[in-house]
């Protein structure tokens, strides 16, 4: 039988997750924080905008999800609860903790429904061209019941283990995302104090021990001081601040954490939450970051 799946959350990565289900005959409904978003993006795709997340729950048995903070998993949780299906699955593609995790999987199984976290990496252009990297913990057999949606816009899905495994493996993937536009976002400044070409410089780089997708993606808009490409600088904030929270508890080194951390909220403080994390460039030439 057909699934009949919803998407919570139109952001910059929502919507064309949520557009990928529909090309694959999956997706019947879509809701968003603000109703109008919502309703724009179901008249263009065809699919239902219910008024309220009950009415939702209860047309669908698959419902991802994609928002923004911890509390924002858990009352979304909280509200669909009562009215799912029996069986339905609810998988959460934000980042937040793996607590967060097992705490929303508990209250879902107290109905009959089940849970998986399934964070995301890849960036915006990995959701448009359905390429996402998917780490997922959880039963594996609702697993592959929900495979299907998975596979409408991912390129990769992984199981990792109980619930929770998906949000710990998101926590180390962000510590590598940072550590590495820390290490491209340095070097390019150096690479631009020195005058070098970045038509040249950038595939140079690329071609060897250097190259990485960070590189490739964000290097020659950062050098053009285009900021408005991908994931908000703000967000990886928030996703580091949780990470740092694990990498405490287990005991292991926050250097890079730490580091990012104070990084990004400077340029927070300067206006810039809202860029690209390639945005830290910023801080790594020779100018104050307040001179833009």
């Amino acid at each position: 039988m057909t699934l009949k799946a919803a998407f919570i959350g139109l952001g910059a990565m929502g919507a064309p997750m949520a557009g990928h289900l529909k090309a694959k005959g999956l997706l019947h409904a879509v809701a968003n924080r603000t109703q109008a978003k919502a309703l724009q993006l179901a008249q263009e795709l065809g699919v239902a905008a219910p008024a309220t997340l009950a009415e939702l729950a209860a047309q669908c048995d698959v419902i991802a999800l994609c928002v923004t903070a911890d509390a924002d998993v858990l009352n979304t949780v909280e509200v669909l609860a009562p009215h799912l299906q029996p069986g339905a699955i609810v998988i959460d593609h934000s980042t937040d903790a793996p607590a967060t995790a097992k705490r929303a999987a508990a209250m879902l199984a107290a109905v009959g429904a089940h849970f998986l976290d399934a964070p995301v990496s890849g960036g915006v252009e990995g959701a448009k061209n359905g390429k996402l990297s998917v780490m997922v913990g959880g039963d594996a057999a609702v697993l592959e019941r929900a495979r299907p949606v998975l596979e409408a816009y991912a390129l990769r899905v992984t199981h990792l283990g109980d619930v929770g495994a998906g949000q710990a493996t998101k926590a180390i993937n962000q510590i590598l995302v940072a550590g590495i536009a820390q290490a491209v976002c340095e070097g390019l400044a150096l690479g631009e104090a020195l005058g070098l070409d970045p038509a040249r410089l950038i595939p140079t780089l690329g071609a060897g021990a250097a190259g990485n997708w960070f590189l490739d993606k964000r290097g020659a808009t950062m050098l053009r001081d285009e900021f408005s490409v991908g994931f908000k600088l703000a967000l990886l904030h928030k996703d580091l601040a949780i990470v740092h929270g694990i990498a405490e508890q287990a005991g292991t080194a926050t250097a890079v954490i730490d580091r990012s951390l104070a990084d990004y909220a400077e340029l927070m403080s300067h206006g810039y939450g809202d860029d690209d994390i390639s945005a830290l460039i910023r801080l790594k030439r020779k100018s104050r970051v307040s001179e833009g």
